[in-house]
């Protein structure tokens, strides 16, 4: 299973319970299929770069979640649906590759730096210039 990261913006003009309401049924969409909400963030009403549908503002809604490829496309099914969602946003999570690449590009940048301090301390490869004259 992968691990998922959805992001949404709600209209402010919802009331605090019918925004409650729609987390609530995204968030039974990840567990009724099958998938294990990681974490769930709300960040609450904050002004936005650029007016939607004539709002200002939007309530910011961030779901983090592992689980099948369907339950991203439900999301994205449910939220076109709902005219009370401005925007929103899915990114798969590759947190495992990542963390390989990175050893492997620091451990091949380990060893490049240890090779040219061996050549700095033999004096080998390092061209010595003789003394040029003073320049006024």
């Amino acid at each position: 299973m992968r691990i998922y990261e959805t992001g949404f913006v709600l209209a402010p003009s919802l009331s605090e319970e019918d925004t409650e309401n729609i987390i609530a049924q995204m968030a039974e969409i990840v567990t009724g299929r099958e998938g294990r909400l990681i974490k769930q963030e709300r960040w609450g009403k904050r002004k936005l770069a650029y007016p939607i549908k004539r709002f200002n503002e939007g309530f910011y809604v961030f779901f983090q979640y592992e689980g099948k490829a369907d339950i991203p496309l439900e999301l994205e099914r449910r939220f076109k649906q709902a005219d009370a969602v401005l925007r929103y946003l899915t990114l798969k999570k590759e947190i495992q590759v990542a963390g390989r690449q990175k050893k492997k590009a620091s451990a091949e940048r380990g060893t490049a730096r240890e090779a040219s301090k061996e050549e700095g301390a033999s004096g080998e490869g390092l061209a010595v210039s003789e003394s040029l004259p003073e320049v006024k």
